[in-house]
């Protein structure tokens, strides 16, 4: 078992698809999602809407990997041969050997493809037998019931909902759900159920 080396060139990848760490020039292969799929991020705390928006979304996913405070990844969509989108570890915490795992979209051709589950079976693994995390915490607008319906899909059990505790790009408030998966639940039976359909 390991802890989780910011600085490491992780690949996390099986027959459907690849995962690998997001770079700033990466820019050039998630621009046509920012440009032509800005709705993607409605309920992002960050949206990556425009050119703008998109290396700003960069710029800061590698600020908080420098910063030791996620851990970015670029996916490849080997069935399709193209890229999909990013996803992300984030709030790692070593002691209480816990992260979420979240910042996750992908272009629209490739919703609903099974795309989805192989990320997160992937990022599960590695998290719980790597890693040796006992807790992937996932939080999501709770508005968001396609991002729940999936989150849910996968195994996630839902704690609750956070009211009011944060705040959305345009100034108003979000409740945040929160839902998560705990170690002996992937060893039980979330990872058997997730495996036989991927």
């Amino acid at each position: 078992m390991s802890t989780l080396q910011f600085n490491s060139e992780y690949i996390l990848e099986n027959d459907r698809v690849k995962l690998s760490p997001l770079k700033a020039e990466d820019f050039n292969i998630l621009s046509t999602f920012a440009i032509n799929e800005s709705t993607l991020w409605q309920y992002s705390l960050q949206p990556a809407d425009g050119l703008k928006n998109m290396k700003t979304y960069i710029d800061n996913a590698l600020k908080d990997k420098a910063d030791k405070k996620s851990y970015p990844f670029l996916v490849f969509d080997k069935q399709t041969s193209k890229y999909a989108g990013s996803t992300r570890f984030y709030d790692y915490n070593e002691k209480f050997k816990t992260l979420q795992l979240g910042y996750t979209w992908y272009g629209k051709a490739f919703h609903g493809t099974g795309l989805n589950k192989n990320c997160k079976y992937l990022m599960l693994s590695f998290a719980f037998e790597e890693l040796n995390i006992e807790r992937v915490e996932f939080r999501a607008d709770n508005n968001n019931k396609k991002s729940i319906a999936a989150m849910k899909s996968i195994g996630c059990t839902v704690e609750g909902v956070l009211r009011q505790n944060c705040a959305t790009p345009n100034g108003s408030r979000r409740d945040s759900i929160v839902l998560s998966i705990l170690k002996e639940e992937w060893f039980k039976g979330v990872k058997d159920s997730l495996l036989s359909r991927l």
